[in-house]
């Protein structure tokens, strides 16, 4: 037997026993921002609030949102959110603060989603992908002119679409871009793939880097507009990252909404009793998203503090000023265990407000990567997980032989 080996192992497992204590008594937080339309006014909005309220309450003006949170997930305009807030400066700092994020995108939002009309008798309506395409890549590029990858990110980021070649979602995600080139794509393709709205766009087909993996995306709104139960779900099975998560307990969730898609003033039905295609697809979408926000209600009714939703249910303006007033004064909604909704006595504002107070409390996200990662997890082989070898076999350890 190999003492020097077996001594590597004892203490590699006293490691990680030392490195999973530390961190048993800090959650884990989850930053998640629903996709619905070009604006994003109300999760903007959410995003400037929280930002200012974490600054405040930690008396430092450098502080930003990816510095308390360990994981942001988004969704259509969401996802261009999440994906500037972690963006990596190549200090290990975002390259946007949340004022910065807002700012550029409603200055940007008509440049991007410049309507053209199409077809033969240019009858169709159609948003123009020159124009997006510029934009984002100019976003998510440094300043040398590095267009920033899945990699470059100072926080685990998970942005989902929908995959017409698979006939299923596909999930972008760090963590997989980390284990594999065939799984890294450039960040502003990945926001362009997740925006992809039918009629209004054209199927965006992006490669990885390698060139290995080929996705033609649509919206990811269209299976995953509220993308908080994807991200809750990618944190428990994900030990390499987040190694001492073992139920939702250990969670801290901060869901922020963009309005309901279908206009609750407007008659959904018409006078024959028939839906339009619009609102159907609308109220689909808003139903998809609330169902999400009741069974995450149902997962956490034990602890509902650690579960945060924030959601305009009347704001219809389209001014970003009044929209940030409105969305802080409006009184928050709260799921209920078992269906239905209450409304809190709590603003917004307020609910955000007492998650920051948790969130300083708690400390900057520090987890450390797993210890777990060189053993448990090897290198993609062939676009699949190859197991590790056993270290009893390591270690010279006959095979068993009718289980003996």
């Amino acid at each position: 037997m190999d003492i020097s080996k077996l001594t590597l192992d004892i203490f590699t497992k006293l490691e990680q026993k030392w490195l999973l204590s530390n961190c048993e008594d800090k959650k884990t937080r989850i930053l998640s921002i629903d996709g619905g339309g070009t604006k994003g006014f109300i999760s903007g909005s959410s995003l400037i609030h929280l930002e200012d309220q974490i600054q405040e309450r930690t008396g430092d003006p450098n502080s930003r949102i990816s510095d308390f949170f360990d994981i942001v997930a988004g969704t259509g305009i969401g996802a261009l959110y999440a994906a500037m807030l972690v963006a990596d400066d190549g200090e290990g700092r975002p390259l946007f603060t949340a004022k910065s994020a807002v700012k550029l995108v409603t200055e940007k939002q008509s440049e991007m989603f410049k309507v053209k009309n199409v077809g033969v008798f240019r009858r169709h309506r159609r948003y123009s992908c020159k124009n997006i395409d510029k934009v984002l890549k100019q976003t998510l590029s440094k300043d040398d002119g590095k267009v920033l990858t899945l990699k470059d990110t100072c926080k685990p980021l998970l942005i989902p679409c929908y995959d017409l070649k698979s006939s299923g979602p596909f999930v972008f995600s760090r963590a997989d871009a980390i284990e594999s080139d065939s799984f890294d794509f450039e960040l502003w393709k990945v926001c362009r793939a997740t925006s992809a709205t039918p009629k209004m766009f054209k199927p965006y087909e992006l490669m990885s880097v390698d060139e290995k993996t080929c996705c033609l995306a649509i919206d990811g709104g269209l299976v995953m507009n509220n993308p908080t139960s994807a991200a809750v779900t990618h944190v428990l099975h994900n030990k390499r990252d987040f190694p001492s998560v073992n139920g939702v307990e250990d969670l801290y969730v901060l869901s922020l909404g963009n309005g309901p898609l279908s206009n609750p003033l407007k008659e959904k039905v018409g006078s024959n009793g028939e839906c339009s295609v619009p609102a159907l697809v609308d109220i689909v979408l808003d139903g998809v998203s609330e169902t999400v926000d009741q069974m995450l209600g149902n997962a956490f009714c034990w602890n509902q503090s650690d579960y945060v939703r924030i959601q305009a249910h009347r704001i219809m303006t389209e001014k970003m000023e009044t929209v940030t007033e409105d969305l802080l004064r409006e009184r928050g909604v709260e799921s209920l265990p078992f269906g239905g909704k209450r409304l809190l006595t709590e603003t917004n504002g307020q609910r955000i407000d007492k998650f920051v107070q948790r969130l300083v409390a708690s400390g900057r996200s520090s987890l450390p990567p797993s210890p777990c990662k060189q053993i448990s997890v090897s290198p993609l082989v062939n676009g699949r997980n190859s197991l590790p070898p056993s270290p009893l076999k390591e270690l010279g350890a006959n095979p068993l032989v009718n289980g003996r």
